[in-house]
């Protein structure tokens, strides 16, 4: 009798839900009801647990803020948010790979010319980040756009210290050349943990996770004609590369963040010498005809 009186309650549901205008939107609403509802049936939760699902999703909701997006994260270390990337990316190998947004993409980054430094505080080790943005046949893309934002070499972006990081440290907007070249100054990024004084920390900590993200830096790149990327960049080495707490390393993002020992370098791009060096090209995929 319970069996078949849950049967009937999906059932009912999804019945419910055939009068929704929009096909898509009906058809996300009944997936999403049979999946849940076969994830109640399996697990057949106590009233206690589920009032204590239901507080955890609105602790989440309150704990967002306009600098901090607590779900983003719930669905980063889920790994949903890169089930969804890879699912939407065209799996070519050809194009720089896609990752996860994250959570800390919240404020406009400033316009900065191409050589600007985005490490407004100086502390950390000196780094240039250099590449093109090209095409998939190599071609480059001028007048391509960067949208650049880093953690700081403690570990924490400017949102997260607003009395200690000036407005916009770690980030810049930057317009590639006539070439499709960039180049810009800022510190090597550390390892980080994720934030965990809210909902998404107590998950970890009840399943034992670690919540540390390997070093990188993040970049959206766009350019006219073609699909947008939102992508990291890891240094090579770095701690967690391979438990990442979001699931967002792939292998070819991975770039070598060289020592590097040379004078007339350091001069031509304002940096003081020696310095890290990174070299690496973006690949965008051309939008369909």
């Amino acid at each position: 009798m319970t069996t078949e009186f849950t049967t009937h309650i999906t059932k009912a549901v999804v019945d419910s839900l055939q009068g929704t205008a929009d096909p898509r939107l009906r058809e996300l609403l009944t997936a999403l009801t049979r999946h849940l509802h076969a994830f109640v049936r399996e697990t057949e939760p106590t009233m206690a647990e589920w009032e204590e699902a239901i507080d955890f999703l609105t602790a989440t909701g309150q704990t967002c803020t306009d600098t901090r997006q607590e779900f983003v994260l719930l669905s980063d270390v889920l790994g949903v948010s890169m089930l969804v990337e890879t699912i939407n990316s065209d799996g070519r190998g050809d194009v720089t790979e896609s990752t996860v947004l994250g959570p800390f993409h919240m404020t406009e980054s400033p316009v900065r010319e191409l050589g600007a430094n985005i490490d407004l505080i100086g502390s950390g080790k000196a780094c240039v980040v250099s590449g093109r943005v090209l095409s998939r046949d190599g071609t480059p893309l001028p007048g391509a756009v960067l949208d650049v934002w880093q953690a700081n070499d403690q570990g924490y972006y400017d949102v997260q210290q607003p009395d200690v990081q000036p407005a916009g440290n770690g980030r810049g907007l930057f317009t590639a050349d006539s070439e499709g070249r960039f180049w810009f100054r800022t510190c090597v990024p550390s390892p980080y943990p994720i934030p965990t004084d809210g909902p998404v920390g107590d998950l970890l900590r009840a399943t034992g996770r670690h919540p540390y993200r390997p070093a990188h830096i993040h970049f959206i790149a766009s350019a006219e004609g073609h699909t947008p990327v939102t992508t990291h960049i890891f240094v090579a080495g770095s701690e967690h590369l391979h438990s990442d707490a979001v699931f967002a390393v792939k292998e070819s993002l991975v770039q070598d963040f060289t020592e590097t020992d040379d004078p007339s370098l350091a001069q031509e791009f304002g940096t003081p010498n020696p310095f890290r060096l990174a070299r690496f090209d973006l690949v965008l995929n051309p939008e369909p005809s």
